[in-house]
């Protein structure tokens, strides 16, 4: 064992016998009730070369479908938090109740510490594993919490700085722990924030996708901060009732137990009538209304949200439908914006409007991340065409189709003569085309570092200077960029420059791939209806549904736009099935596809692949889909699991519908 090693071994092995504290902080102090704990309850050896703990892949497949609703949105704000500390050294990890990894995104510069230490998805980080740790001391305190180096139990893990920060869901329950762990030297306190603030972004999101069917109130004592991360928000039936609230609008109540507040009318929580507050949201467009609270008069800002659609888009409450509502015609909504109309029912999207919505008339850049074909562009033209400058010039240009030679007089553009073969009119370039507009950069990791200087520049200055010219001309323009790239890694390769990317990076947004949402079916539905001719809407049956449901789309959403398109062009009738499908995608599709006049197939064996525990699995579900006659969405409610994650266990576990089912 090394010397440190020992030496740390003997320190802890000290602290603990002594059970002397006194001259450390309270910080400290709570790290040497976790070193007690570890050697006088776990038994713990702080000097362990065990390998670390890690679940089976099953197992961890499992925990992650059952947190499939937190994953959804935690991957879009661990990936925004993996941004703003990339170059620290940092991954950022989530961990379920038991401490178990479930996601990862590490910073190359981190590998070394997380190959000697586990920090892989699967491996178990409780306190009873791994001894003093941040995920594992946070998960014990149910609190934000620091480890720093030497501060941790094992000997193994002293390299390491921890910050975390639990994760509750609506009822209070400790459902996870986000940590961003480290080799930094300096425990850094801002890095516990950063965390905490993710983690509240985390909770506020999930509980908004969790009651999106029900009237949601959002709050704040000043109205700038209603529809921030500082905001109270609550649940509300029908009937005005209260069925859950978040911990902000607890704290901003001055309530500690969600039991204080859970089944009130909102009138015992404001001096007004849920009818009167929705009439108020409305009359006001939407605009936060004041309303006082009973118990201590104190002013509060408030708008309420009607339940989403099935379309997942929010509409204006139906007065006149509510108990107690005068006889009167709600006012007319205000029209669904095309940001609005992206949301089909995924929380990562809802997350990306929502955000992109708050942004929307103010001088923040947007980038937006994605593999290719996620609808990059697409979000960028819905962000266009939802502002004040829907009516103004959208330019795009793709910073990697365009020759490096060429690329700075297309941005920039020029005055006749500039250059041996220039046009003798000169060229507008694209900043000045999209001036009062939007310019939408594609692939912005692709653009030249000698570019990146003097875009930075314009960007700074919002003026630019055609080449051949020495009048600098003007700029208002809102910039969104887009790629598909590692722009950290490049930035640490010398391929892109860092105060250009922080630039840019004024808000980010991270779509998913196809694979990924929750709201493939649909996504399928829209794009079909959107490439349908209006006067002969296309219908996709249920087993040609499921099976494209199924697909891995490595071409994300451009993909499936392309096949669809194919299909209603090559169609005989408006009705699609499995066999209108073209050759490469049949494969997987033969148990569907059924010849007419043929009998069903068999159901299929299981696979010999499948272990015990997962033939039982597959048992069980079959019977609850038969109970349920194949309704997934009877299925995933009685289960409490996302159709997203039935769906996925159906593909694990061999199960096809039978061929006359009705999946919906």
């Amino acid at each position: 064992m090394p010397n440190f090693a020992v030496e740390h071994v003997n320190r802890v092995r000290s602290v603990v016998q002594s059970r002397n504290g006194r001259e450390r902080t309270a910080t400290a102090n709570r790290i040497t009730q976790s070193w007690i704990r570890c050697l006088d309850e776990y038994r713990l050896d702080p000097g362990t070369c065990a390998e670390p703990e890690v679940v089976s892949p099953a197992e961890l497949r499992e925990r992650q479908e059952r947190l499939a609703d937190v994953q959804a949105v935690a991957k879009v704000e661990m990936a925004n938090l993996y941004q703003q500390l990339a170059g620290s050294g940092y991954a950022i990890m989530l961990t379920d109740r038991e401490g178990v990894l479930l996601n990862y995104f590490g910073d190359p510069a981190f590998t070394h510490a997380a190959s000697k230490t586990g920090l892989m998805p699967g491996a178990v980080w409780s306190e009873r594993a791994q001894g003093t740790n941040g995920m594992g001391t946070c998960l014990f305190e149910r609190r934000p919490v620091t480890v720093h180096q030497d501060e941790h139990y094992l000997s193994r893990n002293t390299g390491l700085s921890c910050a975390a920060a639990p994760i509750f869901d609506h009822e209070g329950e400790l459902v996870g722990v986000l940590d961003a762990s480290g080799e930094s030297r300096l425990a850094q306190q801002h890095t516990l924030a950063l965390v905490s603030m993710s983690v509240q972004m985390i909770e506020n999101r999930v509980f908004l996708h969790q009651f999106r069917h029900d009237f949601i109130l959002r709050f704040h004592n000043r109205p700038e901060f209603v529809g921030t991360l500082s905001e109270g928000a609550i649940a509300l039936s029908v009937t005005g009732k209260v069925l859950a609230a978040t911990r902000c609008a607890l704290f901003q109540l001055g309530f500690t137990d969600r039991a204080e507040i859970v089944g009130r009318d909102i009138t015992e929580l404001f001096n007004i009538t849920f009818p009167g507050l929705i009439d108020s949201t409305v009359r006001k467009a939407f605009h936060p209304v004041p309303v006082f609270e009973i118990r201590n008069g104190a002013r509060f800002f408030a708008v309420v949200y009607q339940p989403l659609s099935t379309s997942g888009v929010r509409h204006a409450p139906n007065i006149g439908l509510l108990p107690g509502a005068a006889a009167r015609e709600a006012p007319a909504a205000p029209p669904d914006s095309p940001l609005d109309r992206l949301q089909l029912g995924d929380p990562v999207m809802a997350a990306n409007v929502d955000k992109a919505k708050r942004v929307l008339e103010r001088n923040v850049a947007i980038m937006l991340l994605g593999e290719t074909g996620t609808g990059k562009e697409m979000f960028a033209r819905a962000i266009h065409a939802s502002g004040s400058r829907a009516n103004r010039p959208f330019i795009a240009i793709n910073c990697a189709s365009i020759p490096e030679s060429l690329i700075e007089s297309e941005l920039f553009g020029y005055r006749s003569g500039a250059f041996t073969g220039a046009s003798k009119e000169g060229q507008r370039g694209k900043l000045l085309q999209a001036n009062s507009g939007t310019l939408f950069l594609d692939e912005i990791g692709d653009m030249p570092v000698a570019l990146q200087a003097r875009l930075l520049r314009v960007l700074e200055e919002r003026e630019v200077i055609p080449l051949g010219s020495e009048t600098p001309v003007k700029l208002d323009i809102r910039l969104v960029s887009a790629t598909h790239c590692d722009l950290p890694k490049k930035i640490a390769l010398g391929e892109f420059r860092e105060d250009l990317y922080y630039r840019l990076q004024g808000v980010t947004l991270t779509l998913p791939p196809l694979r990924e949402r929750a709201d493939r079916g649909a996504l399928i539905r829209h794009l079909a209806a959107e490439e349908s001719d209006e006067d002969s809407p296309v219908e996709l049956d249920a087993r040609l549904l499921f099976l494209l449901e199924q697909q891995r789309w490595p071409g994300n959403v451009r993909q499936l736009r392309h096949l669809l398109r194919s299909m209603i062009a090559l169609r005989e009738t408006d009705r699609l099935s499995v066999r209108d499908l073209p050759p490469e995608y049949q494969a997987g599709a033969a148990d569907l596809a059924l010849a007419p006049g043929e009998e069903p197939a068999p159901e299929p064996p299981v696979e010999t692949s499948l272990n015990t525990l997962e033939s039982a699995e597959r048992r069980a579900l079959l019977q609850v889909l038969q109970r349920h006659e194949w309704n997934l969405s009877g299925v995933a409610r009685e289960l409490d699991i996302s159709r997203n994650t039935l769906y996925r266990k159906l593909q694990r576990l061999n199960i096809k519908p039978p061929e006359k089912s009705l999946v919906h």
